[in-house]
């Protein structure tokens, strides 16, 4: 069984410390690097062979030199198979939004636990949203009120809406798929026509962007 490769970029030793050690005791997953800024983060994939590119960064918030947010377009750029996960302390607001709309496809605080977090890493490789519940609930609550419904006009399907619908739930592509009895190549080509409608890249940024439009109820 091939495993997930993870970059963990974190500022704080013990912390790193904590997440190789509690990494280990998942057979699917592989923590191949870690690193104390970005900016030597992002350095690496230079010297980088193609089987060292980690398949899932998760990346602090708070970090000395360029802060995470600052650095999250660039590891979009120069690593765009992989997924970024933001894990921080912060639940600011402006970060959270920030990080969604600039491509993170999660975002989880530091008080999850680990299964929570191999969980959200599991979840982003099957193409879900990794969304904290505080993290979520503060989406579900404020975003909607953001843009009046008719200033944008996005028509979906019935299918890509009942999609739609089960993604902001949490579900992946196989349960969505075993949800609505469909396959999950259909999924993914409704999940495909969301982004594309939405305008956006990742399931994060589209449920983001119903709640706003008042597509998805509160």
């Amino acid at each position: 069984m091939q495993k997930t490769k993870i970059m963990l970029v974190e500022d704080n030793a013990e912390y790193r410390e904590v997440i190789k050690f509690a990494l280990k005791r998942y057979d699917t997953i592989e923590l191949c690097a870690q690193f104390g800024t970005a900016e030597i983060a992002l350095r690496s994939f230079q010297d980088m062979a193609q089987r060292t590119v980690p398949d899932v960064v998760l990346l602090d918030l708070r970090l000395p030199g360029m802060d995470g947010l600052e650095a999250l377009p660039h590891f979009r750029k120069t690593a765009p198979d992989a997924k970024v996960v933001i894990l921080t302390q912060s639940d600011n607001e402006a970060d959270v939004l920030r990080a969604i709309s600039q491509g993170a496809s999660g975002y989880l605080l530091k008080s999850c636990s680990m299964e929570e977090i191999a969980d959200g890493i599991r979840t982003v490789m099957e193409g879900g949203a990794s969304l904290d519940a505080n993290v979520a609930k503060f989406i579900l609550n404020t975003l909607q009120a953001w843009l009046p419904r008719n200033e944008i006009e996005v028509v979906l399907t019935e299918r890509e809406l009942d999609t739609l619908t089960l993604l902001s739930e949490g579900l992946v592509k196989k349960e969505i798929a075993d949800r609505l009895n469909i396959s999950v190549t259909t999924v993914a080509t409704h999940v495909a026509h969301i982004y594309e409608k939405f305008e956006v890249q990742n399931a994060p940024a589209a449920i983001a962007k119903a709640f706003k439009l008042g597509i998805l109820p509160t």
